[in-house]
Formats: C-alpha cells, structure tokens, sequence
C-alpha cells in the first residue's frame, strides 16, 4: 500500500495492525453477548472464554496470575486506579504521603494532583539531566506514612528508561507499594513483574498497534486497593463496567505480534535518526539518555526554533511528528519533562519528539531528516529567537 504519509508518533498511537482487527471482529459481530458464567447462553459463555484467555495472555507476558490484571479502558484509567485507589485504601491505615517522579506522564502526575486537593501530600523527585531520577532522594524521601511511589519504566517524551529493579528493591525494603507506568516500555523491554518486585504496572494497546481504548493494570495480589469505578463486580470488584471483550482480544492479539526482531528495527532506526541529526544539523541537543532509552524513541531540540513550527512544515511535507506527550499535545506551556531536566523555555519549546512503530521503514529516517535539515535551516533564517551562530 502506497503512503501519502510518514507517521513518525507512534507513541502517541499507533496505527492498528489489520491482523487485530481480523480477531476482534467475530465479537463485534458474532460473539457479542457480555461475559457470563457456565451457566450463561452459549455465546455469553464464548464471550467469557475469549476474555479469560485474553487476560492469560496478557498475565503470561507480565509474569503475573490471570486473576492480577485487570482491565480498563486505557493507560490513563489504569494509572488513576493505581495512584488514587492505592492511596485511598491505605490513608486511614498508614498516612497520605504519596510520591512520583517530576517527568511522569499527566495521569500520574494530574492523579498526584487531585490527591493533593484531597489533603495528600505529594513528594516530587527530580531527574538528572537525562531523566534519570535520584535513588538517593527516592530513598531519603520515603517516611512511614508513605503509601505509594510510582516511578515511570520510560519516560513518554525523551525515552529515558528508569532503573525500576532498584526503585522496587528501595520500596520493599521500605514496605511501600510500587506503580510504574509501563505504556511505552510493554513488550519492548523486560517487565517480569515477580523478577523485578513491581506491585502495580500500567500496559496499553494503543502503543503496540493494538485498539485504542484497552489497558490493563497489574495489581499484586494482596495489594491494597479502592476501585474508582462505582456499578457491577467485574474485573474481581476492581474495575466495575461490562468488559470491552473485543477490546481484550485484540489487545491479547496484538502483544503476540510483538517479536524481538522488530524491535531490533525500531531501536536501529532511532539511532540512524539521532546520528545523522547530531551530525548533519547543528545547534541540536539529544533530550535523554543516548542508549537507556525506549527502543523506538528519539526526542531533539532544534535551538532557535519552535519545534511547533517545525512540527507544521513537516506535516506539510508529509511527516507526522509531535513535540511532547499525546497528552501534552493540545497545551502551549512548556514541557515539564524538558524543563526537569534543566532545560529552559527555549529549549522546551524547541523540542521534537519522533516514535517508530511496525509500519516505519529505514528510508522513512532518512527522508525525515533530510525535510528536517530543510525546514530547520529556512525557520532560523527568520527565528525571533536570534540568527543561527
């Protein structure tokens, strides 16, 4: 099939695999009673096989009990069930201290919040200058009225991957549950939760070419937990709504698709990308960490430019790019992840993001960058920022 575009923002989504949407028809069309019990109708019964099966799928590949994940409607979803049902179910019994790092994504972040507003008090660890957060400070930082860390696998924006092993060890030993969002590291990276000790983990559909609106959130058993959603008694009383069994199947079909091979291919076109950018294009600045960083992820301020205006040009050349967050994208302020890391208004706002996905080939990177190498130089000719040293 012919492209007219180059998606280059597969972390803000990804374009659904078609072999997903083959497994997901049958239970919109066929198979689309909700899930009942062995007592059920038949088709009520095969809606309950597929999501059982897709949840040992989901369980199998974090290396986690079926009976551990659960499923929402999305990473946002997930994460608010883990920050805030964590908190509530533990403040009455040890206190309402609560911490997070300052690059996590907004529904880490804007869940923190809205437990501050509830009288929780909310520690942010700052990150080095590639993102990394202080595990000295993390561990300093723990009291025994601390309820929660939640602590990112990678950030969205620069890709910088955490050492979670160790934030999980500090918190074991201080007897406090462990939540990382896990969006964009799921299958990309090594996440056995029982190997690394994590006790809540966020994973997402929509990153791995999987529908949009399915998520899951592993809860450790026995982990204190209030659910968020008020109705019925799915998901084990955790997640009340009739389950999204098209949604799980396809995300169950889409963590098959997965294989190490194309992430090999994202992580070398990311480094194609970065060397011929840092190389060719001067006044650049790599945003995270050179190689702990996601495999499909590289982010770049253009110095004199506003990566919004780059963003515009290389739509209009057939590019799409962004300069942050899918959650960032509709705000003007300046990323609170680049700023974290040291960096100022100008550098923030001169920042691009680019994310690989299945369907990008080694060409695409070098098409890009040659657009980019175009467009930078045409901007700082008229930037108001200052003329390009």
């Amino acid at each position: 099939m012919e492209r007219d575009l180059i998606y280059l923002d597969n972390a803000a989504s990804t374009r659904m695999d078609e072999r997903v949407l083959g497994a997901m028809k049958p239970y919109m069309l066929d198979i689309y009673a909700v899930a009942t019990s062995e007592f059920g109708y038949s088709i009520g019964i095969e809606a309950r096989e597929a999501l059982d099966e897709a949840r040992r799928t989901i369980a199998i590949r974090l290396g986690a009990a079926p009976e551990e994940v659960v499923f929402t409607s999305g990473s946002t979803e997930s994460s608010n069930l883990a920050v805030k049902g964590v908190a509530m179910a533990l403040a009455e019994k040890k206190g309402r201290h609560v911490i997070v790092s300052a690059i996590e994504d907004f529904p880490v972040i804007n869940s923190a919040k809205a437990l501050e507003r509830q009288g929780f008090e909310v520690t942010y660890i700052p990150v080095d200058g590639e993102g990394f957060v202080d595990l000295n400070e993390l561990e300093d930082s723990i009291r025994p009225d601390t309820v929660l860390v939640s602590i990112q696998h990678a950030n969205q924006e620069i890709g910088t991957v955490q050492d979670i092993a160790t934030v999980a060890e500090v918190c074991r030993k201080k007897g406090v549950p462990f939540h990382t969002d896990a969006t964009h590291t799921f299958m990309r990276l090594d996440l056995d939760v029982d190997r690394i000790g994590l006790d809540l983990v966020t994973v997402s559909a929509h990153t791995l070419h999987g529908p949009k609106g399915i998520g899951a959130l592993y809860i450790r058993k026995d982990t204190p937990l209030v659910k968020q959603l008020d109705g019925g008694f799915q998901e084990f009383n955790k997640r009340a709504g009739i389950e999204n069994i098209p949604g799980a199947v396809g995300f169950a079909h889409a963590v098959g698709l997965v294989t190490k091979d194309e992430t090999r291919k994202l992580m070398a076109m990311r480094d194609h990308l970065i060397d011929r950018v840092l190389k060719e294009i001067p006044n650049t600045t790599l945003n995270g960490h050179r190689t702990r960083r996601l495999p499909q992820n590289a982010n770049i301020t253009f110095h004199l430019v506003e990566g919004e205006s780059i963003t515009l040009h290389l739509d209009m050349r057939g590019f799409a790019v962004s300069t942050g967050s899918a959650c960032f994208s509709r705000s003007l302020e300046a990323s609170h992840v680049i700023r974290a890391i040291g960096g100022d208004h100008e550098r923030a706002h001169g920042s691009v993001r680019f994310t690989f996905g299945r369907y990008n080939e080694p060409g695409d990177v070098d098409a890009v960058v040659d657009a980019i190498a175009e467009v930078v130089a045409e901007l700082r000719k008229i930037s108001p920022l200052g003329p390009e040293k």
